[in-house]
């Protein structure tokens, strides 16, 4: 697949990009996606949710009143979780969300998704892009030029550029990515993906 490459005032320039077929004209694999996706998700939980169980509960261990002829049930502690203050009965522990995916089947979701996104033809290749220093009103006009201001975006690049990365840190709707960090979710969660030349190279070298 042949793009044009547009500059960073939304202008075609005379060079094209070439998309390797193994990497974004695959059939897409819905699954392996979905799998991706939630490994992704998984990894963003901290897991340090904690109640108090009932041997962690201060309290006095006194029995509270006789065994039999109360009328009621017994009660044999104040710490029981049946008891307003008394300790979460099977609550949460602090724990570990990983799940583990093989390399094979990452490597095929980033393809998948990056299929997806070449078949609706929602790629954009960048000639280069690069701020004197960090502004976001700088960012905006960029997507402004390139008519993508009201969609999702996600720009990747071949390096991390901090100014770059600043200058879109605070808009909701753009993300900014260096290709050896691209990830599925974000792929799959982008309206519109701008790679810049430079990063097609080491999205590909990547995934093959």
């Amino acid at each position: 697949m042949e793009l044009k490459i547009v500059d960073a005032k939304g202008k075609a320039t005379s060079m094209t990009a070439t998309l390797s077929d193994e990497v974004f004209g695959i059939t897409p694999n819905d699954h392996a996606i979905y799998l991706d996706v939630k490994a992704y998700l998984a990894a963003q939980r901290q897991g340090t949710h904690k109640a108090k169980q009932r041997s962690e509960i201060s309290g006095s261990t006194r029995k509270l009143k006789k065994q039999k002829g109360t009328g009621g049930a017994r009660a044999g502690s104040v710490k029981s979780g049946t008891r307003v203050g008394g300790g979460r009965i099977f609550g949460p522990e602090p724990r570990d969300y990983t799940i583990k995916l093989n390399t094979k089947v990452k490597r095929l979701a980033r393809k998948s998704a990056l299929s997806y996104k070449a078949i609706a033809g929602s790629i954009l290749v960048l000639e280069d892009l690069s701020f004197e220093t960090p502004k976001t009103k700088n960012f905006i006009e960029f997507l402004n030029n390139l008519n993508v201001a009201s969609d999702k975006v996600l720009l990747v690049t071949s390096a991390t550029d901090s100014n770059v990365y600043l200058s879109a840190r605070n808009l909701s709707k753009a993300k900014v990515v260096s290709a050896d960090s691209l990830n599925t979710y974000d792929i799959m969660n982008a309206g519109k993906l701008i790679l810049s030349a430079g990063s097609i190279e080491l999205i590909e070298k990547t995934l093959n």
